[in-house]
């Protein structure tokens, strides 16, 4: 998808969640889904999955046809390099560049030497008081553990099919 139509799309389906008055909190408890994976999804940075659709459409009941359609299709993932300006989004990515050695640290001594997947993964974001009675933001990074695989010739199928054998 072109990124003018990407925008395009986006733009209609963030209206239908305005026109609606919910959030995409709101809509997650609605659909089952978690609030960041509803937001990435009217924001076409995930594929609606066929189950999912009398959901959303329940939710959200202004989405088009099109508009089901265009989320059902494979989408573009991508991002405005500009987004880190946004102070929110900078202040994410200071806190994991901050914090990124040591949970990476903490990833290997409880796992081993792998990493957290970003496919096999769930975000979401939750409000909560401090014990100050502040209010807290806590983000959930929830990956599948993946580990580095020793790179083996013999389990190499693309090098086993070279050498004559077969990957069935």
């Amino acid at each position: 998808m072109e990124a003018a139509k990407k925008q395009s799309v986006t733009n209609q389906l963030l209206a239908v969640k305005s026109a609606s008055g919910k959030t995409f909190s709101q809509l997650a408890a609605e659909t089952g889904l978690t609030n960041v994976y509803v937001a990435q999804l009217l924001r076409r940075q995930a594929q609606l999955k066929p189950d999912t659709v009398p959901k959303l459409k329940e939710a959200l009941p202004a989405l088009t046809d099109e508009l089901i359609g265009d989320m059902m299709s494979p989408p573009w993932r991508s991002y405005d390099p500009n987004l880190i300006q946004e102070p929110t989004i900078y202040r994410l990515n200071e806190a994991v560049m901050h914090f990124g050695e040591s949970i990476k640290e903490i990833i290997n001594e409880d796992f081993g030497d792998g990493i957290m997947s970003a496919i096999d993964f769930y975000c979401s974001v939750d409000k909560i008081k401090g014990v100050d009675g502040n209010n807290r933001v806590v983000v959930t990074l929830d990956g599948k553990y993946l580990s580095h695989s020793e790179q083996r010739t013999e389990n190499m199928v693309s090098r086993l099919n070279l050498k004559g054998g077969t990957s069935e």
